[in-house]
């Protein structure tokens, strides 16, 4: 999906959160998510969000590991944000000890992984799929926290993947997060890039939530 933008005035992490707001928007009221959110949901629905976000980390934070001694995309490299570690808590409660060889992905994160693999060759679409996830986590993630721990009695274990301890402010990580993309090198050109492929990571969502909204009432609680 291409996306053009005329706020060149603007730094870049607006341009970039207004260019790709409708299909922010599109994620956050996806017929999983309304009804995750919603609460109408059991435990084991979202678990099988938990268990593709796995998957996409896996991709995520392997292309982490490559981007470390890149010029522009390591500035986006923090340890401290890594959630696989988050994850692999997690899924031990949620799905239980054998999780490893239990969970499998779904077409959409299947290719939603791929998609990571092919766009971080470069900083730029490192940096659009970085942003897409962890900003986002977060932020409005902490909705989802606060839902699991409230309707389920979670506390530690199963929703550890949204606890970000380690990064102090969230407020204040964030505007260093925006500085860093306000500051990066890239030309009109690159950021166009950059723009077009958060688009596509957050498409790439959509899909992930569409295909788990397919088998939504079975995990509708009564």
């Amino acid at each position: 999906m291409s996306v053009t933008t005329d706020l060149d005035t603007r730094p870049f992490s607006a341009t970039l959160r207004a260019s790709t707001r409708v299909l922010h928007d599109r994620a956050n009221h996806s017929g999983y998510m309304n009804a995750l959110l919603g609460g109408e949901l059991s435990l084991a629905g979202y678990t099988r969000l938990a268990i593709q976000y796995y998957f996409i980390y896996q991709a995520i934070e392997q292309a982490s590991d490559r981007m470390a001694a890149d010029s522009v995309g390591g500035e986006f490299v923090f340890d401290e944000l890594r959630r696989l570690p988050a994850l692999e808590t997690d899924l031990a409660h949620l799905v239980g000890p054998g999780w490893r060889t239990e969970i499998r992905p779904l077409a959409s994160t299947e290719a939603y992984a791929a998609r990571v693999g092919e766009a971080a060759s470069w900083g730029g679409g490192y940096v659009a799929h970085h942003y897409t996830r962890y900003l986002g986590d977060i932020a409005g993630g902490q909705v989802i926290r606060r839902l699991l721990e409230k309707k389920f009695g979670l506390d530690q274990a199963g929703t550890m993947f949204y606890h970000f301890d380690e990064i102090g402010s969230a407020p204040a990580f964030r505007d260093r997060y925006r500085a860093k993309l306000d500051t990066a090198p890239w030309s009109e050109e690159e950021r166009a890039r950059v723009i077009n492929e958060t688009a596509v990571a957050f498409e790439c969502n959509v899909a992930v939530f569409d295909e788990l909204a397919t088998d939504l009432d079975r995990y509708r609680v009564a």
